[in-house]
This record gives C-alpha cells, sequence and structure tokens, in this order.
C-alpha cells in the first residue's frame, strides 16, 4: 500500500465521515480528515498517526504551535494552519455554549464557563468577567498576560471596563499555568 487511494474507498476517512457521521471517526481519522493528504513518503493516515504520537494525543496537539507542527516531517506550513484554525474553532464553539447570557449564581458556574479557556494556558491571565443586574455574563476581558506564575494588575484596568460597560458586578479570574482546573477561580 502506498497512498490513501489503495485502501478501499469505504475504509477511506472521509468516504466514512460521509457514509457514517464525523462520530464514527477515531482522532487519527479526523485528523486526515482535515489534513486531507499525506506526503510522498505516508499516507495521511500515517502522518496523523505521527502527529497524535508526537502530542501525546489531542490534548496537547490542541495547543500546538506552528513551529512545532512544521517541525514534523511531512507537516508544512499549510497543514499546520489547518490544524490550529480547527482548534482554534473548536474553542470558540464551546465558548459561544457559555456566552449566550450565561447566568453565574455560584463559583461552580463561574468555572464552567472559563475552565476549557484557561486550563492549558502556558503564562498567567487575568480575566474579568462583567455581568448585569441578573448576574448575566455582558462582557468577558484578559486585563493582563503575565508570565509562568506572576501577574501584575492596576485596579483602574479592571474598573475602567466595568464603568464602560455599566456592569453591575465584576469577576476577577486568573489561571495557575500548571493546568490545576481546581485553581482556577
Amino acid at each position: 500500500m502506498n497512498g490513501i487511494r489503495d485502501v478501499v474507498k469505504e475504509e477511506q476517512p472521509r468516504e466514512r465521515l460521509l457514509l457514517e457521521g464525523a462520530g464514527s471517526l477515531s482522532n487519527r481519522e479526523l485528523l486526515a480528515v482535515l489534513l486531507r493528504t499525506g506526503s510522498k513518503e505516508e499516507t495521511v493516515l500515517k502522518l496523523s498517526d505521527k502527529i497524535l504520537h508526537h502530542f501525546d494525543g489531542l490534548r496537547m496537539l490542541k495547543d500546538a504551535t506552528l513551529e512545532e507542527l512544521v517541525s514534523i516531517h511531512g507537516v508544512g506550513i499549510a497543514k499546520a494552519a489547518q490544524l490550529i484554525a480547527a482548534f482554534e474553532l473548536g474553542r470558540r464553539m464551546v465558548r459561544l455554549e457559555y456566552q449566550n447570557r450565561y447566568s453565574i449564581r455560584s463559583p461552580e458556574d463561574c468555572a464552567r464557563y472559563m475552565m476549557e479557556e484557561m486550563r492549558f494556558l502556558q503564562q498567567e491571565h487575568f480575566v474579568c468577567l462583567y455581568l448585569n443586574t441578573k448576574n448575566q455574563v455582558i462582557h468577558r476581558q484578559t486585563i493582563f498576560i503575565g508570565s509562568l506564575n506572576t501577574s501584575i494588575v492596576h485596579p483602574r484596568e479592571v474598573f475602567k471596563e466595568a464603568f464602560r460597560r455599566a456592569a453591575a458586578s465584576i469577576i476577577c479570574l486568573h489561571n495557575h499555568p500548571s493546568g490545576d482546573p481546581l485553581s482556577i477561580v
């Protein structure tokens, strides 16, 4: 077998997606659909395996940089850009689910709203949520991006946006780059 065309058509990732739906595909196959082609030396499925192995699965791949991706033989700038764009779209879709008038009534609500966005950041981020009188999020803003373990914030920056948005209340959050999900609130 030299290429993806040598695989029975019904077993090719794109064809399976069309016949059976995206939910029936493995991570390897979904990645192959995004990449579209392999290289002269390997099929798109083998390239997908190599990428997933390099990043130890999807968890680390979702945060891969352009430089990290193009360091893998067979991944050029175009394929790297496709993957980065796909993961950013995924992050935005998750955020949209919570953005539409999400009410925060407890620390747990706040954690649910921000957890996925802040969990794996590599630097400390100080973020403010601005709420209306019904405790619904009306605006979210990253006030400061710090270093690995430091974030310096002036109160003026926090309150300036609160006045501008006529916020009834403010929630300030920061992450711990360790990825500990219990320490973002």
